[in-house]
This record gives structure tokens, C-alpha cells and sequence, in this order.
């Protein structure tokens, strides 16, 4: 099969697509066809530095967690899956690899039926920002209706999942981001949207009930001043200070912060939310955000882009399984 592979870390470059061998699944694992997978935030910092793959070299050669795809095959002992089933999913830092034309897994990783409602580039992209979002707004932000919720990053992937999940749970969203996707935010459903170019939403006088933060740009005391009197200030890149801080803040009343480690969760966590999540695609009440696609022997150019900070929402990388190395 074609994948993607590198085998030292440095830039974009050292992605190369090569001829490997098709995995076989074990008796508790399903064999999926990749029909798309997406490039996220951090898969260039993977690829570029040693540390979460490794440190010498790559521990694992093909990078990716997210992909949408179909069963070609089960272990005997699957009972949740068969073959022809169309599914979606994360594979989580242990196991990487859906840079590839097919993927083992197991049958309790974290793995949905595809709603019929989406394409396979919609829902290798929504599983991105959604693990992501709904933890930390639903479980540690406890999110309420008729909150005051400022997204800050509001047109990342997931920045765009986190204002339509905000409004799904009744919340007053103001959305952060840049002049150019103030109208793609709006039409997400945010009440409000605020240009960072044009104005610091930390000095314009107005206090939120949640401040999440998706792209790690403020900090807690930046924010303070900002959060209602029983404000929580949440943060998908949490610095030193931020880990002390959340720890103080729970000893404390009043203004709080809060971080979840939403890659280390449970597998079995992750397919309930992916569950939850088919719900609200099926009603139309949350939907994809696709910036750009890119074949899958393109993976360094959208490397390239995804590395200069400035998509909107996902980009997808598509998997053509007759087109030639």
C-alpha cells in the first residue's frame, strides 16, 4: 500500500511517499481504506522535533490521527464493526499512521459509524476539533445556557467547532479571530464577533463566563479581568504558570482555570463523544470546516500551509487508491 513515511525529523521535506506493507488485522482489530485523513496544528512540530514521536529518530514512520474511511476486513473476535461499514475516528499518539491507504485498529479504539449526511473529508475533519472542544467546554468548562463564552481563535479547527458547540448548549458566543474569517465565524453562529487586529478583547470592558482559548495566544492574568466572578479561563496550550495557576485557582473561589488533557483520554471516552457528535451532525447543527484539500502525495505542501499558521478550520488530505507512486 502507499503511506507517507519519514524517518528523521525536519521540515516538510522529509515526508516521502513510499511502497509498505498492508497491514493484517489481529483478531480484536478492524482493517479500514482510508478514503481521507486530515493535516492537524501539531502534526508539523511531530514531524519537525523529537519528543512526542521519539527522539533519535521517529518511533512511528507515518504520522495522522484522524481519518474517515471503510471496513475492508475484521478480526474474528470484532463484534462492533463488519466489513463495508463506513467509519470515522481518532487513533490516538499510540498508535499515529492514517497517513496511509489502509490502518489497523482496534475495535475499541476510538471509532464511529459515519453519519450518511457527510462526506469522508467532513468527517475525517470533524473528530479534529471536537475531542478537543467538547471536553473542555461541556466537562470542565460546564457550560450553561445563557453564558457569556468568548472563543478566542474562533476560525481555527478547533476554534470552529467550539463556537457551534457553545450555541448548541445555549451560551452568548463572541468569537476572536482575524478580519478575513469574521464573516465565515459569524456564519458559525457566533452573536459577536471580534477582530484581534482591530481590538483587545482583555481591554474593551466586557466579562464572559468562559474564555477558552484554542491557539494558547493569552494567559489567565491577561484574561482575569475579563471573567465574571466565577469565571473559568480555559486554554488548549497551557504554559508553567498556567499549570500552577489551575492548581491555586482550584483551592480558591471565584475565577478559575482549567485544562484537559484530551489526547490522553480513554479511547472509550472519545467514541461516546463521537456518538454524541453524530447526533448534532445528523440534525445539522454542527458542521465541517474545510479550508483546503490536498491529495495525499501533496502531504508536504499541506505541511507547508498548515505550518504557517493561517488555515481555517481543517485541512483534509484525500487518498486515491489507484493513483501511482
Amino acid at each position: 500500500m502507499k503511506a507517507i513515511v519519514y524517518t528523521k525529523f525536519g521540515s516538510p521535506d522529509v515526508l516521502e511517499m513510499k511502497e509498505v506493507a498492508k497491514p493484517t488485522p489481529k483478531d480484536n482489530e478492524v482493517l479500514i481504506r482510508i478514503v481521507a485523513t486530515t493535516v492537524a496544528a501539531e502534526d508539523p512540530g511531530i514531524r519537525a522535533r523529537p519528543g512526542l514521536n521519539g527522539f533519535l529518530k521517529p518511533k512511528k514512520p507515518i504520522l495522522g490521527f484522524y481519518l474517515a474511511g471503510e471496513v475492508e476486513a475484521v478480526g474474528k473476535d470484532v463484534k462492533r464493526f463488519k466489513k463495508s461499514d463506513k467509519v470515522y475516528g481518532n487513533t490516538g499518539l499510540g498508535l499515529l499512521g492514517t497517513y496511509a491507504e489502509y490502518i489497523c485498529m482496534p475495535e475499541e479504539a476510538a471509532l464511529a459509524m459515519k453519519p450518511a449526511n457527510i462526506t469522508y473529508e467532513e468527517a475525517a475533519a470533524l473528530p479534529n476539533g471536537a475531542l478537543t472542544a467538547l471536553p473542555f467546554l461541556r466537562d470542565k468548562g460546564k457550560i450553561k445556557s445563557g453564558q457569556k463564552v468568548l472563543i478566542n481563535g474562533a476560525s481555527g479547527a478547533v476554534g470552529t467547532i467550539a463556537v457551534q458547540f457553545a450555541k448548541y448548549f445555549g451560551a452568548d458566543v463572541t468569537g476572536v479571530c482575524s478580519t478575513t474569517n469574521l464573516e465565515m465565524v459569524k456564519s458559525l453562529g457566533a452573536d459577536k464577533v471580534i477582530d484581534y487586529t482591530q481590538e483587545d478583547f482583555t481591554k474593551n470592558g466586557q466579562t464572559y463566563d468562559i474564555i477558552f482559548d484554542t491557539v494558547g495566544k493569552s494567559s489567565f492574568s491577561g484574561c482575569k479581568g475579563s471573567l465574571t466572578e466565577n469565571g473559568i479561563y480555559l486554554t488548549t496550550v497551557p504554559s508553567p504558570a498556567t499549570m500552577i495557576q489551575m492548581l491555586w485557582t482550584s483551592m480558591t473561589g471565584g475565577k478559575k482555570v482549567g485544562i484537559a488533557a484530551t489526547g490522553l483520554r480513554p479511547s472509550n471516552e472519545k467514541t461516546k463523544e463521537l456518538i454524541f457528535l453524530n447526533g448534532l451532525i445528523e440534525t445539522g447543527k454542527i458542521k465541517a470546516v474545510i479550508d483546503r484539500s490536498y491529495p495525499l502525495e501533496q502531504i508536504a505542501e499541506a505541511h507547508k500551509y498548515v505550518e504557517a499558521g493561517h488555515k481555517k478550520g481543517n485541512v483534509v488530505i484525500t487518498i486515491d487508491h489507484n493513483a501511482k507512486i
